[in-house]
């Protein structure tokens, strides 16, 4: 689409932050107004608008994209929608560690124990933890929490809180990211650690850098997201 406004801007109303092109309101892909939040995230998909150039690039606008699926997508539903993401905690990829070589058993206790830990303290829950791929039952009242954990969240959290779920592989991580419990970075390079391991050992090639480097920064957006929602 060749781009046919001027001027993008934010108006605070009763209902949140609206945004306009050349004055007139902007709509979702199911044409519901696009109203935000806070006055952070209105003003970073304003800016996202402006930078377009003669042609508008949906691909360079990942917090429009995050505000239509939570208006258009979660809104509607959000209980159900909050069940997709909380089943991720049935097989946290934090619970099923490897039983060799040593080494990466090691890194995987190393940096994987502490976000189950912190998860353990900020949800009151116990994590069964195994080695290999067979799959460990999760004790209910866990799986329960960490429900309750996903539901509580309003729809523009939720949006932000499935892709950190499912770029990682893992309950814990995504909530630990839309928290803030830990440093983006760090929570990446946990979800990767079987990756990078596999790297360390074999080599690496352009075409895995180039996916690996894509999905941690779509990691990093969806964590700025959550916070600009806050």
């Amino acid at each position: 689409m060749k781009r046919f406004y001027r001027e993008a801007a934010a108006v605070a109303g009763a209902d949140g932050h609206a945004i306009t092109l050349d004055g007139r309101p902007v709509h979702t892909p199911a044409h519901a107004p696009l109203i935000l939040p806070t006055a952070a995230l209105a003003q970073a998909v304003v800016e996202e608008w402006a930078a377009q150039g003669e042609t508008i690039n949906p691909t360079a606008m990942p917090f429009t994209g995050f505000a239509n699926a939570a208006i258009d997508q979660i809104a509607p539903d959000p209980a159900a929608f909050a069940k997709t993401v909380s089943v991720y905690g049935e097989s946290d990829l934090l619970c099923y560690r490897a039983d060799s070589p040593a080494e990466l058993a090691r890194r995987q206790a190393e940096r994987w124990q502490p976000l189950l830990d912190w998860a353990s303290r900020r949800y009151d829950v116990a994590f069964a933890v195994t080695s290999g791929i067979v799959h460990v039952a999760q004790p209910e009242a866990t799986l329960a929490r960490l429900h309750e954990a996903a539901a509580a969240r309003a729809p523009f959290a939720l949006a932000a809180l499935a892709p950190l779920v499912g770029l990682s592989g893992s309950l814990v991580i995504g909530l630990a990211a839309a928290e803030g419990a830990f440093e983006i970075d760090e929570l990446w390079q946990a979800a990767e650690l079987d990756e990078l391991w596999q790297v360390d050992q074999w080599g690496d090639d352009d075409e895995a850098r180039a996916r690996r480097e894509q999905r941690q920064e779509d990691f990093r957006r969806a964590a700025r997201f959550a916070t600009l929602t806050a």
